[in-house]
């Protein structure tokens, strides 16, 4: 059922409470939708809340809500269940009036003015410039990117952001890496770093530095700046073809070549949460739930990973962004509390009011690449693990971006390569799709064989218009049949599934929501003939088939899956 139609029984719970017991705020009747279908459409525990409260007995405060309920048009019964459950069963016309609603309120269907667009900060992927992304980072570039669709899809101003760690130790040893296979193809001996890169990528990048015109590779920080350049330049590629845009960019490097990362510290010297010990700088992080102390700056100066991210957080509180979410993998699990700690210490000092939760994190899984039943666990460039552009060039961007928001962020993760690959039921990226591409298909069957003859309709746009204008008044009173039904409800539950998507920062709500939708179209499909030849019940369920693609396109695109019109 749609919002209205919930709003609209919310408001007769309400009235009849105010006949029941005047004295109670109508703010305390809430709505539910029963796990079991016998339990009617919706269920409301208020009797069972108000009775303590009003020294009553839940099931008779029930019964009496219930015999106050107003008439009403979309009510069909309320019954008492149980120690005072109240149990609502609404008419077809209410689920019938939820294709009203989608086709007048189209790519709009679902979305919401919650947050007032009030800013938000999403930062995800933020790959260090050492190598080509990898799977991993792939299935972060996917969460980021729908979580901040779905912020948007409730009003919040979303801003995108890739920070790069362009500083530190891994950079260096790449530097090293690069200018090992320079000397290498100059015929010079050279070591390798033992931590260094040893992919084919650093050969190419130590080919291009010298067919760039550079002679020799020993100033190694001509290199190192050459190396990051290439990999940046390498990595955005790899995101355009996954569909991935930011709105900015943050370096690391920033940080201390803008003395950040100084002020920071001295923030939390001054704060009296930092100090000395075996000649290295340590911060208080006990104070703060931590199991130890940290250090801050290591006894050769050096500072530990966790103070730029410190210092990178004040920079975006200060930036206006009050809420910030950070995507990242579950290896950071650790920095979490760090980096907390080091904000509502320097916040202490500087009186900013950084809440303690600042900021939200989502931490995901790595992903288990399979092919073959085998897994695959290097690259043919990377060399020690599977890069994103390799699984895209595989099975396509769609299904790479549909599979790795299907889990949790915080589940493990299979991805499956002959299954993503496949035609088939089996497969939920071609399943949902298919059905998107099936109503289009119903669509051009009606325009060739009907169109002359159901003027309801706008038969030269009926694939593509976005304006369906006509079918809102289109008698609705013939969508009866259970399977309708339950294609209306699932259509109902689209707005509160996305709400509670972006509340919970979780797509692959979503995502189980649109396989739902697309297997009980499917079903209904292979059961009911839509172009039959009666033209009320034909324009009845041409108008349902229309609320479904609607809603799948509007699921997919938040996704940042396509909607083929045929497959």
């Amino acid at each position: 059922m749609s919002a209205e139609v919930k709003s609209h029984l919310t408001e007769l719970l309400t009235r009849a409470l105010a006949k029941v017991a005047p004295q109670q705020p109508g703010s305390l009747i809430s709505l539910e939708r029963p796990k079991q279908a016998q339990h009617g459409d919706f269920s409301s525990p208020a009797a069972m809340q108000l009775a303590r409260a009003l020294k009553r007995n839940p099931r008779e405060l029930a019964l009496e809500l219930v015999a106050a309920l107003p008439p009403s048009e979309w009510l069909e019964r309320a019954e008492v269940a149980g120690s005072g459950f109240i149990n609502l069963r609404v008419r077809p016309a209410a689920k019938q009036h939820i294709v009203k609603t989608i086709l007048a309120e189209g790519d709009r269907y679902g979305r919401a003015d919650r947050a007032g667009g009030r800013p938000v900060m999403v930062e995800f992927v933020s790959a260090n410039p050492t190598g080509p992304l990898h799977v991993g980072h792939g299935r972060q570039a996917a969460l980021g990117d729908a979580i901040g669709a779905l912020l948007e899809s409730q009003g919040w101003r979303v801003t995108r952001e890739f920070y790069y760690n362009d500083a530190g130790a891994q950079i260096r040893n790449l530097g090293l890496s690069v200018q090992a296979r320079i000397r290498e193809k100059l015929g010079v001996r050279a070591e390798f770093p033992a931590d260094g890169y040893h992919g084919d990528y650093v050969r190419e990048i130590a080919e291009k530095y010298l067919d760039a015109g550079n002679t020799d590779g020993e100033d190694l920080e001509a290199v190192t700046r050459f190396a990051v350049a290439e990999l940046r330049r390498e990595q955005d590629l790899d995101l355009q073809a996954f569909g991935v845009r930011f709105d900015s960019y943050y370096l690391e490097s920033s940080l201390y070549r803008d003395g950040r990362v100084q002020k920071a510290v001295q923030a939390l010297i001054d704060s009296g949460k930092a100090f000395e010990q075996d000649g290295a700088l340590w911060l208080k992080t006990t104070e703060y739930g931590d199991d130890k102390d940290r250090v801050m700056r290591k006894s050769d100066g050096a500072y530990t990973y966790f103070v730029p991210d410190v210092a990178y957080h004040i920079a975006k509180w200060e930036r206006g962004f009050t809420r910030a979410i950070n995507i990242q993998g579950s290896d950071h699990h650790s920095t979490v509390t760090r980096v907390r700690a080091g904000l509502q210490a320097a916040s202490a000092k500087w009186e900013r009011r950084i809440p303690q939760g600042y900021p939200d994190y989502v931490l995901h899984k790595m992903v288990t690449v399979m092919k073959g039943g085998e897994e695959m666990k290097i690259s043919k460039r990377a060399g020690s693990y599977v890069t994103l552009r390799e699984l895209i060039d595989e099975v396509g961007r769609d299904a790479v971006r549909f599979f790795l928001l299907s889990r949790k962020a915080d589940a493990d993760f299979v991805f499956d390569i002959d299954l993503a690959k496949s035609q088939s039921e089996e497969n939920p990226v071609y399943y949902v799709q298919y059905a998107h591409a099936r109503i289009c298909s119903v669509l051009e069957q009606w325009r060739t064989q009907f169109g002359g003859e159901d003027r309801a309709f706008p038969v030269t746009s009926a694939l593509n218009a976005a304006n369906f204008d006509s079918l809102r008044n289109v008698d609705l009173g013939p969508l009866g049949g259970a399977r309708e039904l339950a294609l209306l409800q699932r259509l109902g539950e689209y707005a509160e599934i996305l709400e509670n998507a972006a509340a919970e920062l979780a797509p692959h709500q979503i995502v189980f929501y649109l396989r739902e939708l697309a297997g009980e179209f499917h079903s209904y499909y292979n059961a009911e003939r839509i172009l039959v030849a009666e033209a009320p019940l034909r324009s009845a369920r041409l108008a349902l088939c229309l609320a479904v693609r609607q809603v799948l396109r509007n699921g997919l695109s938040l996704l940042g899956v396509s909607q083929p019109e045929k497959m």
